[in-house]
């Protein structure tokens, strides 16, 4: 996340004052390891539920949510700073809906979208992240169920962000419910470098739009490619981080910085999230079915709006 900070301009001093303190963000992934980076000097896991093996307490068996988790909003208490997140002051909701695999029912992912609904007001829910994906078997993929979930979230006024896969490079490989033409769909910035994925080394992994009823996709671009963040202690790591690449890993970063940005604009609704989020991404001179309206700038984005 050090690095991935200045590439997104979210270094500057000026961002101090916007943490994304009360702002809540719901992530539906793997679960949440209580890491010190989350819980001192107070606990931000503002809610937890399982909907795949019904435990009461927070865990995660796999890692891949805490990892996203840590993007949004570790405070990097246990790197002096370091790995901190975008918004290391907003509070985590989070629903476990795949298993230690990372594999999932979209049953799963249907109700925790209900359940993120449900409790919008009591948590203060403004932002939903999703870095979960699927292929679209739909013939006509706005009827998908979960394309149509997540358009019922944003309804309902909640930001929803979510990853555009990794099936790139080639063309309509952005994953559902990414498709949603009212979501922010992200891709990430740096697919060119080769990373592990799957226990394959790939590149140019980022999913590409447009999608089959010709939506412009994805919206917008962050870093993805070896963030490091925070990990359980599983398999014998003790460091409390671990790094990741993939979309997941970039959404993050997109879902973080619209909690500083509501922070600052508590008022603002969700379409006009987007707006400035497009309006204010710096341009990579990438085709627009790879890099969206380009490359998140937090710098810009939360001073547009004063202008």
């Amino acid at each position: 996340m050090y690095q991935s900070r200045k590439v997104i301009h979210a270094d500057n001093p000026l961002l101090l004052p916007y943490t994304g303190k009360s702002i809540g963000v719901a992530v539906l992934d793997t679960g949440i390891y209580p890491h010190e980076d989350f819980i001192l000097p107070s606990n931000r896991i503002a809610a937890f539920k399982d909907f795949v093996h019904h435990r009461p307490e927070c865990y995660d068996d796999n890692g891949h949510g805490t990892h996203v988790c840590g993007i949004i909003a570790g405070n990097g208490r246990h790197s002096e700073g370091r790995y901190r997140g975008v918004a290391p002051e907003a509070h985590l909701i989070v629903g476990k809906v795949l298993d230690s695999s990372g594999n999932g029912s979209i049953s799963h992912i249907l109700d925790a979208i209900r359940w993120v609904i449900d409790n919008r007001q009591l948590y203060n829910i403004r932002i939903l992240n999703i870095s979960v994906g699927s292929e679209n078997s739909e013939v006509d993929e706005e009827k998908s169920i979960l394309v149509q979930s997540v358009n019922a979230a944003w309804d309902n006024g909640i930001v929803v962000v979510v990853a555009a896969g990794n099936n790139g490079p080639k063309r309509m490989s952005v994953t559902s419910p990414g498709i949603s033409r009212k979501v922010i769909t992200v891709g990430s910035s740096d697919d060119d470098k080769t990373v592990i994925l799957g226990g394959s080394r790939i590149h140019n992994y980022s999913g590409r739009g447009p999608t089959r009823r010709m939506i412009p996709k994805p919206d917008i671009v962050a870093p993805g490619s070896n963030i490091i963040s925070c990990s359980p202690p599983y398999y014998g790591k003790t460091s409390g981080y671990t790094a990741r690449s993939g979309t997941s890993m970039a959404t993050p970063i997109v879902s973080g910085a619209a909690a500083l940005f509501l922070s600052k604009y508590p008022d603002m609704t969700n379409e006009q999230v987007k707006y400035y989020f497009q309006s204010t991404a710096t341009d990579l001179h990438l085709p627009r079915n790879q890099q969206g309206y380009g490359l998140l700038n937090i710098e810009r984005l939360l001073s547009a709006p004063d202008k």
